[in-house]
């Protein structure tokens, strides 16, 4: 069966652990030329200059009108007066300020540009082929578009936008200018940053795998590895590295769910009992369970999920990173899992990171993605609830916006789109 690999949780604390701030990456913003104002038309020109004979004398010479003067003694020694101070001085000035402006335009400054990116439609294609594609189990069509909504981020410590495309940003209603320590903090961070925006794609896939087939009622197997105690949780000095999680409390892990519903229903400052798998023998073990944020006991440890998928699910999108995209990849999956046309002709945007356990977090660059969702024909946009305060006064003209908290809510507000009854529906 295929594999999935995890990334790095705190048990009881994965929501807060995976919910980081999201940027869809994109190209840098590139400077248009504006084109050059047309050239003043040229005279048509004659064969013959059409000089009229004045009156009187019919031997008089005819003159040109449009010949210089002659030239008298005292225009031969006549020469112009030179500029005058002031003068000098304005020209001076105004070639040193059009040559300021001109190299202010060039140089880098240290900023970063958030746009509205491409939206992608997750129950249709790429040039690659399905954005989602299953194998090994029925699938159904749909008549609706679930677009994921990106931003254009540019800029960095080593790309630096140049001053004129911050000015531009700055009069933009659609463009947020930041200063560049806001997502770069370490002068180091540019590399990293990529990388870890990579890896926040590959591990929202695999929520939203695992989180749709959870909702659907699919089991999902997982096997739970140990990776470390959290320093100062009642783990340290119990559980250690590599060691494998069997069950809680008498209660088997074979999901993540399962796990995590144990330690939900379970008392913080309780005594657990914690069965392992430590280096081929099985251990049964006591620890002090620590408070969960939102309810619940905390065990205290990072651990490292792998999935055994029912079947296989494979999720494309080129050019995107950062965990945004989640809910919608669950959403897009949910539809095609079901034989219910949940869109149902209805074109729907959305956003938001999502967990194993469905949780939708919230996101940056909420007013970008709304205004790219409009552009591309939505009429209705998921916002995480987490992003209402975001929300409320930047939503653009002819979209509707639902909040939603988990990926059950979402499927309702997807289904009452669908049907065209959203009254009831939680809004920003």
């Amino acid at each position: 069966m295929p594999q999935g690999r995890g990334g790095r949780f705190a048990l009881g604390a994965l929501a807060a652990a995976r919910a980081a701030a999201s940027r869809a990456v994109g190209d840098d913003v590139r400077v248009h030329e504006e084109a050059s104002p047309e050239p003043e038309p040229a005279r048509p020109a004659t064969d013959e200059a059409a000089t009229p004979v004045p009156e009187g004398d019919p031997g008089a010479p005819v003159t040109d009108p449009f010949a210089p003067p002659p030239a008298s003694p005292e225009d031969e020694s006549f020469s112009p007066a030179p500029p005058s101070r002031r003068a000098l001085v304005g020209s001076i000035s105004g070639f040193v300020t059009v040559l300021g402006l001109a190299l202010l335009a060039v140089l880098p400054a240290p900023y970063t540009s958030s746009a509205p990116g491409p939206t992608f439609d997750t129950l249709g294609e790429t040039r690659n082929g399905p954005l989602i594609e299953v194998s090994g189990a029925p699938t159904f069509e749909s008549t609706g578009e679930l677009r994921l909504t990106t931003v254009s981020f540019a800029g960095s410590r080593e790309r630096k936008l140049d001053l004129a495309t911050v000015l531009r940003g700055w009069f933009s209603p659609e463009i947020t200018i930041d200063p560049v320590e806001r997502f770069f903090p370490d002068p180091s961070d540019d590399t990293d940053r990529q990388a870890q925006s990579r890896q926040e794609m590959t591990t929202s896939q695999e929520n939203a795998t695992v989180a749709a087939l959870t909702e659907l009622g699919i089991e999902v197997p997982a096997t739970i590895t140990v990776v470390e105690p959290i320093e100062g949780s009642g783990a340290v000095g119990v559980l250690e590295p590599e060691d494998r999680l069997l069950s809680i409390d008498g209660v088997e892990i074979v999901t993540y769910q399962d796990m995590t519903e144990v330690l939900r229903a379970a008392e913080p400052g309780a005594t657990l009992r914690v069965e392992v798998e430590r280096k081929g023998a099985e251990l049964e073990l006591e620890v002090l369970a620590g408070e969960r944020p939102g309810g619940g006991a905390l065990l205290g440890v990072w651990v490292d999920p792998e999935f055994s998928m029912p079947f296989e699910v494979q999720i494309q999108v080129d050019d995107v990173g950062g965990p945004s995209a989640g809910t919608m990849f669950a959403l897009g999956l949910l539809d095609k899992l079901t034989p219910e046309d949940e869109a149902n002709g209805k074109v729907v945007a959305g956003t938001g990171t999502i967990d194993l356990d469905g949780n939708v977090g919230a996101i940056s660059g909420i007013r970008q993605k709304m205004i790219g969702a409009v552009r591309d024909g939505a009429e209705a946009f998921l916002a995480p609830a987490g992003n209402c305060e975001a929300v409320l006064g930047n939503v653009p003209p002819g979209l509707e916006v639902f909040a939603v908290g988990t990926l059950s809510e979402a499927r309702a507000a997807l289904e009452a789109i669908g049907r065209g009854e959203t009254q009831g529906l939680p809004r920003c």
